[in-house]
């Protein structure tokens, strides 16, 4: 098993030094689903919710969330991203909203963090905006699909992997 970036020789927190890596194009996705009653996917699918366009509100909401992730997470290094792009996909039979988002930066280090902090964001931001018509809405399977760039190179999560 590998040794953990964040921690030094002691255990003390700390964050890596990526001055000595190359600048490459770096690539992330990642996912989440939010579950809610039949009543609420309708009022997203009509539009017809009182406070406005949820997923329009939820776009915006996860790709300033990529933007500030360095600001969120304590060791994140603030990256310069060339693109985040955030989706939706309404799956009726399920009363789910899957979100996916993308994103993109030239540098030397990924933008996993940037990815899942964009889809994380989104899916809090569809829970607050219909909250007062559905207490029970569910967030979960917070993931990351798939990465690439860097030394490591290529990465995709093997389907049901953690399910």
């Amino acid at each position: 098993m590998s040794r953990l970036t964040h921690l030094d020789d002691q255990g003390a927190a700390r964050m890596v030094d990526v001055g000595d890596k190359a600048v490459t194009e770096r690539v992330a996705v990642a996912a989440a689903s939010v579950f809610m009653q039949a009543d609420t996917m309708a009022l997203l699918e009509q539009g017809a919710h009182k406070k406005g366009d949820v997923l329009a509100v939820a776009r915006i909401a996860g790709i300033q969330a990529a933007k500030k992730c360095a600001d969120l997470i304590p060791l994140c290094h603030p990256l310069m991203l060339t693109s985040v792009e955030v989706s939706f996909a309404l799956v009726r039979d399920r009363n789910c909203v899957n979100i996916e988002s993308r994103c993109k930066v030239s540098g030397k280090t990924g933008v996993e963090m940037e990815a899942l902090t964009a889809v994380s964001v989104a899916a809090l931001t569809i829970y607050d905006m219909c909250k007062a018509v559905d207490r029970g809405i569910e967030i979960g399977g917070i993931t990351l699909l798939h990465k690439e760039g860097g030394k490591s190179g290529a990465w995709r999560r093997e389907e049901g992997e953690y399910a």
